[in-house]
């Protein structure tokens, strides 16, 4: 199974969704492979704790620069989105190279394939091409991160109807609870259920009572 890891935004927790996911298929006793083509706001000083490192970590590889190129050959420096990124380096970032990469990563044979994205789904990633494009073109199913800040519910719901505007179904909808929410996090899946009745919707708490219910078999 392929799974594409986007978001409403950047900082809310794709990376510690991605994780989460892999370590539990890892549990099960399955093959993962990562991709995090794109990465904004890579340092070598800092390359350990970067988003690819911890994905690689997940699935029991270690973040060594060579490895980290592998799944991450897209790498700039500047923390802002890949086509401002690029332009500050002269880069530019070929969507059908890119499209390309990903589709012979695919190819390999696993259980599951998981990409994980750039910032949100409408983040440009040149001229022409956002990251629901890329998604798009790999016919792939994303999975949606957002968070429960003030404001979280109207980031959805337009992500959403963008991600609906095209040829990709949602596998779901996961709220990865923010650190300072606005309502409890059962009244914004509530909310979010009576605009959005046909998706599937996943609470992700930051305090887990127990080990709860795996988020990987709520998914599949």
């Amino acid at each position: 199974m392929n799974f594409f890891i986007t978001s409403t935004g950047t900082e809310i927790g794709k990376t510690y969704v991605a994780t989460h996911l892999c370590r539990e298929m890892i549990t099960t006793g399955k093959t993962v492979n990562v991709l995090k083509p794109i990465i904004s706001g890579f340092d070598d000083d800092t390359m350990p704790e970067c988003d690819s490192a911890h994905l690689l970590r997940s699935i029991g590889q270690k973040p060594t620069f060579e490895n980290i190129s592998a799944i991450s050959p897209w790498r700039f420096e500047a923390p802002i989105s890949p086509d401002m990124a690029a332009r500050r380096e002269n880069r530019k970032i070929e969507f059908s190279a890119l499209v390309d990469f990903c589709h012979q990563a695919l190819a390999e044979p696993a259980d599951y394939h998981l990409i994980e994205g750039v910032g949100g789904a409408m983040v440009p990633l040149d001229e022409q091409h956002t990251v629901l494009d890329w998604i798009e073109a790999l016919n792939i199913t994303p999975i949606l991160v957002t968070g429960s800040y003030l404001g979280s519910l109207s980031h959805i719901l337009t992500t959403a109807a963008a991600i609906q505007t095209r040829n990709v179904v949602l596998a779901a909808i996961v709220v990865n609870e923010s650190e300072v929410s606005p309502v409890p996090l059962a009244e914004t899946i509530e909310t979010l259920e009576r605009f959005l009745p046909d998706q599937k919707i996943l609470a992700l708490p930051r305090i887990k009572n127990g080990d709860g219910e795996s988020l990987l078999n709520q998914i599949i």
